[in-house]
Parts: structure tokens; C-alpha cells; sequence
């Protein structure tokens, strides 16, 4: 009896069908590496066409649902393992650009960079160029520097980082490795005789997806090191967040409905600001030569 039925079950796991092995991941040399990179999760493009038509109308965006979430971090868990610098972002956008005006300006950083282009897409005239990501460090900058604003041949780039490498969305860090991603940044495009804005760490008193973090005096510091890095490399710095703030060193709640991103209002104030900025930085005599 236990002969007869080891037997059926021998058969059993011999006539079971064998699930497929998981497709190997692409890795490698390729010819065309963002390819390969995992498309939208049609839940996630779903309600990014919900969310433009609510805002198109004036309307507060759709809910988010926990298991959309879900597939959304998924997607973009997968997108910075195969695409850490993000540099598949822009590849073909810089691809399509007509060649580099005298007056061409990058805007370099993170999404509050990215979402100045949708809240005032007015500001983005003639050569102006945005390239934010939304999450990103100044570790992920850095190494899409080259792609994403030398390559473009600007006269000038203008920089905001550091909120998330103080959220830490990288992982672990430290106020001196964010300054020296930022130098990195400054001297490759001083290298490239392209013109450097630096904008202060807007103001937040907490992250609503890194609650545990109190970011108030990290940002103050991180600011005071940008002032000052500015001054003595004669850059311009736009301190954004001297304007943005209120009394608790937070964003003042007009101007922002998360405590971190502008809202349209914000932008608007920071708009302002940047256009003064920008014609400071074009009027300079000359780009001071790179450091040796």
C-alpha cells in the first residue's frame, strides 16, 4: 500500500505540468539599454490620465488606492535597480532637441524641478530645458549630469537637490557627501563653461512618505553650506527658502498643499524669483575657469 501510493505519487509529479522558469533578466552591454526597462503598470497609466483630466477641470485628483500604490512603488522599485541614474528619462527628449541656442538653460534637479514645468509651464519658454526627476538624490544627479545637462550644451544650468537625500531615499547619507555631489556637479559644468545657478532646499518640516525624519535643521544647514559654497566660488544662489517659509521654518501653507512641492502659487513666487536670479547669473563677465 505505501509502494502503491509513493508510485502515484511519483507519477503525479512526473505528469504535473513544470511551471516556465522566470524569464532572465537583460543585463549588460546593449544596444539600447532603456528598452529593456519594465513599461508603465496599466493601473499606474490609468490613473495618471485620471489624475490630468481632474486637474484639467479644476477638480481635487482621484483617490489613490493601497493595492495602486502597491504597483506603483513595484514599477518604480524596478526602474532604479535597472535605471539607478535615471538616465533613460530624457534619452529621447535630448534626442529630439533642435541644437543649443546662446541662451539655453538647464533646470536641473528633483520633482521640485519636474512639477515647476506642469504648475508653470509658462516660465518654460524659448530654450528653456527641464530636467527633474521626482525622487531623486544628488547621487542620482550627478551620474545623469553629463547626459542631461552637458550634453545639451547649455549656457547655463540651475540646480535645486538635496530634500530627498535628506529623506533618504538612497539610503543612509551625510550632509558631506551631499556637498560633495553638488561640488561634482558645479566643477563639470564650470569645466564646460556653462554658467551655475544654485537654489536653496526648499522648506519642509516633515516628509510625508519618511515620517520618522525631521528634516528642519539638515535643510537649514545643507542651505547655509550652499550659501556660503556659493559665495566663495562667486555662483549664484537663489534662496528660495528664506521666501517659502514661515515662522516654524515649514512651507508656508499657501504656497504648498503637501508642506514639500509648490502648488501652482509657489511656483508662481519662485518664478519670479529665478527670472531676477537668471539675469544676474547672464549679465556675469565671465565664467570664473574651473578649479585645478
Amino acid at each position: 500500500m505505501i509502494g502503491t501510493l509513493i508510485a502515484a505519487l511519483a507519477l503525479g509529479a512526473q505528469e504535473a505540468p513544470v511551471a516556465p522558469a522566470p524569464p532572465r533578466p537583460v543585463v549588460g552591454v546593449l544596444a539600447d539599454p532603456c528598452a529593456a526597462l519594465p513599461p508603465m503598470p496599466a493601473v499606474v497609466a490609468a490613473y495618471m490620465a485620471r489624475y490630468a483630466s481632474a486637474k484639467a477641470a479644476n477638480q481635487p485628483p482621484p483617490p489613490v488606492s493601497a493595492e495602486g500604490m502597491a504597483i506603483y512603488q513595484h514599477w518604480q522599485d524596478e526602474l532604479r535597480a535597472n535605471d539607478f541614474a535615471g538616465l533613460c528619462r530624457y534619452r529621447a527628449a535630448n534626442a529630439a532637441l533642435p541644437p543649443a541656442g546662446k541662451n539655453r538653460i538647464v533646470f536641473f534637479g528633483d520633482s521640485i524641478t519636474e512639477l515647476w514645468l506642469r504648475e508653470a509651464p509658462g516660465f518654460f519658454t524659448a530654450d528653456r530645458i527641464n530636467r527633474g526627476i521626482s525622487g531623486q538624490t544628488t547621487l542620482q544627479m550627478s551620474a545623469r549630469f553629463r547626459a542631461d545637462v552637458i550634453n545639451l550644451k547649455p549656457a547655463m544650468v540651475h540646480i535645486i537637490a538635496g530634500t530627498n537625500d535628506i529623506a533618504g531615499n538612497t539610503g543612509p547619507t551625510s550632509l558631506a557627501a551631499i556637498e560633495d555631489n553638488i561640488r561634482s556637479m558645479v566643477e563639470l559644468a564650470r569645466a564646460h563653461n556653462i554658467r551655475v545657478v544654485l537654489g536653496a532646499v526648499p522648506p519642509a518640516a516633515r516628509f510625508g512618505w519618511r515620517p520618522s525624519i525631521d528634516p528642519v535643521e539638515s535643510i537649514d544647514t545643507l542651505n547655509c553650506w550652499l550659501a556660503d559654497y556659493a559665495r566663495r566660488e562667486k555662483l549664484t544662489f537663489v534662496d528660495y527658502n528664506a521666501i517659502l517659509k514661515d515662522r516654524n521654518r515649514a512651507f508656508r501653507a499657501e504656497w504648498s498643499e503637501d508642506g514639500v512641492h509648490p502648488n501652482k502659487a509657489g511656483y508662481a513666487i519662485m518664478s519670479g524669483i529665478a527670472e531676477k536670479a537668471l539675469g544676474v547669473a547672464r549679465n556675469a563677465d565671465s565664467v570664473s575657469p574651473p578649479r585645478r
